[in-house]
């Protein structure tokens, strides 16, 4: 770890309005922890999150942060990266806002391959609007909006991301605190995308999912035959529904990372005076 910063470094003087026991507390300080241990330091770090209990995360750290809307944290992200090359971006969204209107945004963030960190705090429900099934609710998970279930599959977030071309896909649990931390600093200092979903149960309104079930439940890649760089090896753990997985599925090590590929090294932060002569005349063209 950097000598001279900390993971507390990263914390804000907010304190947390999450549940006592939310799984997001953890998610949260392993996302400081990887920044520190990374070399980051909240000067050259931009947090932006979008709506929901996730949403809260940019208020509790310490760093540049934006609060979007609800499913826009992407093109946010993706907008800062492409203006500032320079800086680290991470990203954070729960299942409901990454998954259901922001699934779009998602899609192309992955096949942009910008280099940025996305981490998804994934507890199955919505928790914020006081638990509605999510797009990861399991098929026959009761809510009080869905008393037989939304009998519906529910999203397979790691599929989503193999099929648009991601670079590197992970999967961890926010109470795992040490393999949770080393699997979002390998997404840090991932150049491209970094796709990491979190199982991050909700105490309040989730009793299905929780932490007693992911810890009996949960296999560790890293003790598994797997080779995350082999694609099929990604598609036999992405498609194994009788599993719950921790640890890095996918990385693709030749990953070139969008504003490589385009030649965006510069800071396009600072606008100049004036608009462009030619974007004057363009106005006059027409009005």
């Amino acid at each position: 770890m950097s000598s001279e910063i900390r993971f507390t470094d990263f914390k804000s003087d907010k304190q947390p309005t999450w549940c006592p026991g939310c799984g997001d507390f953890g998610t949260m300080n392993g996302m400081m922890k990887a920044l520190a241990e990374t070399g980051n330091d909240p000067d050259n770090t931009f947090v932006v999150a979008g709506i929901g209990c996730s949403g809260k995360i940019g208020t509790y750290m310490h760093s540049y942060a934006l609060h979007g809307v609800h499913g826009r944290a992407l093109p946010v992200g993706t907008g800062v990266k492409m203006a500032r090359p320079d800086i680290e971006v991470m990203v954070a969204g729960g299942d409901g806002d990454g998954y259901s209107i922001g699934a779009g945004h998602f899609v192309h963030a992955v096949r942009r391959n910008v280099d940025m960190t996305y981490v998804v705090m994934d507890n199955r429900i919505y928790g914020l609007t006081k638990g509605q099934a999510s797009p990861t609710s399991r098929e026959d998970f009761e809510t009080s909006t869905s008393p037989e279930g939304p009998k519906q599959p529910p999203v397979n977030p790691h599929a989503l991301a193999l099929a648009s071309g991601a670079t590197f896909i992970a999967q961890s649990f926010s109470s795992d605190a040490l393999r949770h931390q080393e699997i979002i600093q390998e997404a840090i200092e991932h150049d491209g995308f970094g796709f990491v979903n979190v199982y991050s149960p909700c105490v309040t309104f989730n009793d299905v999912d929780t932490y007693d079930y992911f810890r009996d439940s949960l296999v560790d890649l890293k003790e598994e035959e797997h080779d995350p760089t082999s694609r099929e090896d990604a598609k036999d753990v992405i498609l194994d529904n009788e599993k719950e997985h921790q640890g890095v599925i996918y990385k693709d090590e030749s990953s070139v990372p969008y504003h490589e590929q385009h030649g965006v090294d510069e800071d396009m932060s600072v606008i100049p005076d004036g608009a462009p002569e030619s974007a004057t005349d363009l106005v006059r063209e027409f009005y």
